[in-house]
Order: structure tokens, then sequence, then C-alpha cells
């Protein structure tokens, strides 16, 4: 699997080479699930299908901007899936993004993923890699990959970041978001999946939420690209997740491979409270 990862770092590099001078309009192309693409998208999954075709260990690839899983070596072992630039929309606003990447072994789904990692493009390039346990990476001026620390949550945080248009929130979940802010915590929410898991990570603590709303009932964010390596990281940090009613998303099981679902992810504390405020 470290010849996978190896392989996800370079194509990171050229991401993040190719974001210096990059082309923010959007594309006359639709992905799958009907968002219009950047031309920044369409560049970035090509950069990482490119370096991801020359592992051999990688059985396929599934990407958020592809519509059906891309075979490479059906004798290989790993399934990579990946979002190639989570929060692209915010490009033209200069906020950080990332990519989001997925190691499964054999089949994609939640009990055969192996590894899951992140990039973070912002005033620094890191890399989040979990495999037993979330690490954090900062590329140095030789242009290495330095190792920082472990990331670790704690029982309780202080950040809400939380998705989906309000007007079109279930009564349930406003009154939970208005119950944390009546806690004092703060909004942290960026637009950016990648940078607001980050953000919590990084910070020790907090929620981030993605709830099922009227024009998104089955929530919005993907679960074999986004969902589940965020999911796999928050839980490796001691962190726990959920749908809004079960334990884990890591429980879940799709066979489409663009299946969203809606998500929680976030400390012990916050997310034992959403589950209380959900199924009362």
């Amino acid at each position: 699997m470290q010849e996978v990862i190896s392989y996800i770092q370079k194509a990171v590099l050229e991401i993040s080479n190719a974001l210096k001078f990059p082309d923010t309009s959007y594309s006359q192309n639709q992905n799958f699930t009907g968002d219009t693409q950047l031309k920044f998208d369409v560049l970035s999954d090509g950069i990482i299908t490119k370096t991801l075709s020359q592992c051999s260990s990688i059985k396929a690839i599934i990407s958020e901007e592809k519509d059906e899983i891309l075979t490479l070596n059906e004798r290989a072992n790993f399934i990579v899936a990946y979002d190639p630039l989570d929060g692209s929309s915010l490009m033209d606003v200069n906020f950080a993004i990332g990519s989001i990447f997925a190691i499964y072994e054999e089949k994609a789904s939640a009990k055969n993923l192996r590894a899951a990692l992140y990039s973070m493009y912002g005033a620094r390039l890191e890399l989040v890699i979990c495999k037993d346990q979330p690490k954090l990476y900062r590329l140095n001026a030789n242009n290495e990959f330095i190792f920082i620390k472990d990331l670790k949550m704690n029982k309780k945080g202080k950040i809400n970041a939380t998705g989906g248009t309000q007007k079109f929130w279930e009564e349930k979940h406003a009154k939970f978001i208005k119950s944390l802010f009546d806690e004092g915590y703060r909004l942290r929410y960026s637009g950016a999946m990648v940078s607001d898991i980050n953000q919590i990570l990084l910070k020790g603590g907090g929620i981030f939420s993605y709830p099922a709303t009227q024009d998104a009932p089955n929530g919005k964010l993907r679960a074999f690209f986004e969902v589940f390596p965020l999911a796999f990281i928050i839980e490796k940090a001691g962190g726990k997740t959920t749908n809004g009613k079960n334990h884990s998303l890591l429980e879940l099981e799709f066979d489409k491979i663009h299946a969203t679902t809606p998500c929680f992810f976030g400390s012990e504390y916050e997310i034992s409270k959403l589950l209380k405020a959900y199924n009362e």
C-alpha cells in the first residue's frame, strides 16, 4: 500500500504546482451528479488518473468526475476513490481547497477501507495520511513531505461547521444547531468539506454536519470518495461519525459509486448530543 500512497503524493505535488497559475473558469461539461465542472476539476482529475495509472498495485480508480469505475490492472489489489479537488468552486475567492483519497482493498466498501488521505492546498501544502492514526505532513523547502504530528480529537470542541441551505433544514436539525450556538460554539464553515474537517482535526474537536434536507433528502456528500475516507480519519483520530441514526458512517453500504448520505463528523460530545436530538 505504501507504493499507492507514494503515487498519490506525486499527484498532489503536481496539482499543487498547477494551482500556482490556475484557470478558474468553468468548462462546458457536467459531472455525474450534475455539477458544472471547472476546467481545473478536469485538469486535476487528469493529473490523478495519469499518475495513478502508473502504479502497478492499483486495480481501479473511482473519481467524482468520472461516471464509471476505471479499471487499470485486474491482478492488482487496491481501488482508489478520490475527489480530485474538493471545494473547487471556492478557487475564485482563493480559499483553501484539497484532494481526498480512499484506498480500498479488492472492493470499494467501507469495511474494505485500508487507508485514507487528504491534501490541503493553502498557505502551505499539507498532507494527512491515515492507516492506523492520522499523521500530518508538510512540504518543506526541499520538496519533501516531513512529518509534523499525530492528529487526535478531544472529547469536546468549540467549532460548528454546518452545511446545507438553512431554509431546507428539518426542525430537529435547526434546533440542534441553535443549541450549539447557545453553548458558545463558533461558526466555521467554508463550503469546502475537506477544509472544514481539517480545521476540526487540527483544532482538536467540534462538529461538521451536512444533514438530509428538503432539496437533498439523501444528503449531498458522496460516500466513496468524500464521506468514507474522512469518516475513517476522524474515527482513527478518536472522533465519532453518524448519519443521524447509526453509530458510524463506516457501517453504511452502497451499490452505486456516486451514492450520497447525510453525514456528521465530530468529537464524542457533539455526536452524542446530535444523536440524542435526532432520536428523541
